[in-house]
């Protein structure tokens, strides 16, 4: 206890030196129960609103980003049965001189614009798609790989509401 006894004497000391207490005690007990009220007032409000609000989307951002990955996962479990079917059918090969034409045809048959194509020095092919739906983009690719193409790399980014960009390296599955 003398501990803080020393801790809060200079304190005091201080604050009588100050005039404050002076002018504080020279207050009528109205105009001090206003003040104090006042002041625990902005406590609270500063409380709330440093503390308590920050927390409390902290929270609400932590369960949606729970809930995204609880249907990203559902859909994950849906699909394992077709990915493992994938995974027994023999392999389709696709001619590595006839990838880029491959692409660009069937991206134009599931209704997909492709905005830029470049090839790369080993065989692979870098695909950019302007913003479309999401689901049709995955589409495509599943079709792809049923045709002997594989994605390498992807490269998604969200556009306008529901659709995606994509950058896609695609190489042939021989």
């Amino acid at each position: 206890m003398s501990a803080l006894m020393r801790l809060t004497l200079p304190l005091q000391e201080r604050l009588q030196q100050s005039g404050l207490l002076g002018r504080w005690q020279a207050m009528p007990s109205r105009d001090r129960l206003a003040l104090t009220a006042l002041g625990l007032f902005l406590l609270v409000a500063l409380l709330y609103l440093l503390l308590w609000k920050p927390a409390a989307q902290q929270v609400i951002q932590a369960r949606s980003h729970l809930q995204q990955q609880r249907e990203l996962h559902r859909y994950l479990q849906e699909h394992a049965p077709q990915v493992r079917a994938q995974q027994g059918k023999p392999q389709v090969s696709l001619d590595p001189a006839r990838l880029q034409g491959f692409v660009t045809a069937s991206a134009s048959s599931q209704g997909l614009s492709v905005e830029r194509v470049d090839s790369q020095g080993d065989g692979g092919l870098q695909v950019s798609l302007q913003p479309s739906d999401f689901p049709r983009l995955l589409q495509w690719l599943m079709s792809l790989e049923e045709q002997g193409v594989q994605v390498d790399e992807a490269g998604l980014e969200r556009a306008d509401k529901g659709l995606v960009s994509s950058r896609l390296l695609l190489r042939s599955g021989s």
